[in-house]
């Protein structure tokens, strides 16, 4: 088939495209009711978000859902986005907006392929499997064609597999490389078979920090699927205010959302709340995938010694070991993860821009970042909580 044969799309709301058709492209594997790999792309989580108004008029993700389709079939779909601003997308590129303004350009708006305020790695280029390379191929090209005809700045495609990094540079994207911390399950029974292979300070710290977060004078709980209830929400959304408010300035979820995910999220999400004569005191939200656990948002409305290590990253390590998951993905950013058995991984992202001059000056940066994250990923990992393997000399 001849590109001149694909016909690129811009949907202004996925009320424009049907869910099974979407998720034939973005989660094939869940076509007969598994789980998705990505929670984060299926139809179900955007339009949550859209429905919520947790993108949309004036929170600087203006929808822009991408379509490629060849002889009336949907090969391939991508959410991208608008951005009238650089927050919520956890891959930062606001030095370079400040440079590209600065000498005299308007970096904003510019195209955004990626999950809003979410920062974990998955397919972005949602193709159908049987039009893999091809679907990808018209994707990247029409979401360029789409920047350049509109003199935007730029695009970029961020938390992208490293599949998709590898391919969108042979099409002419810029790779970046940044990096988090996640939590790999080496086949462990259960917690106590995680910590066996940590060296014995690692180990006791985390111990003492489990037993100083579980005597905080209440319970621990945690719930999913049909378990979830509209209070639980009551509860969270308090917490995520409060969150939301000191990192962000405004949180970037609606209360709305929330509601929409009660009714068809649950079964994607497993919510962890501490609870203290008779209240929800703190709380930490995780999104199921079919292989890994998303930590996504915490929150308290007290304070106790190491209950946001208990409920953030250890029960996140008890919860994936119990469903036989490969990783947990605790979010951007941390490095106090790493001693609590969160590993230094690469995370990757595309740029493109238009400006040639402007993209080659971006091009040198990528390449000093990309020298300086994999040095630092070594380093961390040789200062990584896990016990050394002594190599006996042989004779």
């Amino acid at each position: 088939m001849s590109e001149q044969e694909i016909e690129i799309r811009v949907l202004p709301s996925l009320g424009a495209i049907d869910a099974a058709t979407w998720d034939a492209c973005a989660c094939p594997e869940a076509v007969n009711g598994a789980r998705p790999t990505d929670p984060f792309t299926t139809y179900r989580f955007l339009k949550a978000l859209e429905d919520s108004n947790s993108v949309g008029p004036g929170t600087g993700w203006q929808p822009q859902y991408l379509q490629a389709v060849m002889q009336g079939q949907t090969i391939g779909v991508a959410p991208m986005y608008a951005k009238g601003h650089s927050q919520g997308e956890y891959i930062f590129d606001h030095n370079w907006a400040h440079a590209y303004e600065r000498s005299g350009g308007r970096y904003y708006p510019k195209l955004q392929i990626a999950v809003p305020h979410t920062p974990a790695t998955g397919r972005r280029f949602l193709t159908h499997p049987d039009f893999a390379e091809t679907g990808l191929a018209a994707l990247v090209q029409g979401a360029v064609q789409l920047a350049d005809s509109n003199s935007l700045s730029s695009l970029h495609v961020t938390f992208c597999t490293e599949s998709e990094r590898d391919a969108g540079a042979e099409l002419g994207l810029m790779a970046r490389t940044t990096q988090q911390f996640h939590w790999l399950n080496d086949g462990y029974a259960d917690f106590d078979g995680f910590l066996a292979t940590l060296s014995s300070r690692k180990r006791k710290n985390i111990r003492k920090e489990r037993r100083q977060a579980q005597d905080f004078g209440g319970t621990i709980h945690t719930f999913t699927g049909d378990d979830l209830r509209p209070e639980h929400w009551d509860a969270f959304w308090e917490f995520y205010q409060d969150t939301g408010a000191r990192k962000w300035g405004t949180p970037y979820l609606t209360r709305r959302f929330f509601q929409i995910a009660q009714e068809t999220l649950r079964d994607d999400m497993a919510l962890v709340l501490a609870e203290r004569d008779g209240r929800y005191v703190a709380g930490a939200l995780n999104f199921i995938g079919a292989e890994t656990l998303y930590g996504r948002y915490w929150g308290c409305v007290e304070h106790h010694p190491c209950l946001h290590f208990e409920l953030c990253y250890y029960q996140a390590i008890d919860i994936a070991i119990a469903k036989g998951l490969a990783r947990v993905e605790a979010g951007a950013q941390g490095e106090h993860k790493l001693a609590r058995g969160y590993l230094p991984t690469q995370t990757h992202s595309l740029h493109w821009v238009n400006d040639a001059g402007f993209a080659d000056a971006i091009a040198n940066y990528l390449r000093a970042e990309r020298e300086a994250v994999e040095e630092e990923i070594e380093i961390l990992t040789e200062y990584g909580p896990f016990k050394r393997v002594k190599i006996e000399e042989q004779e």
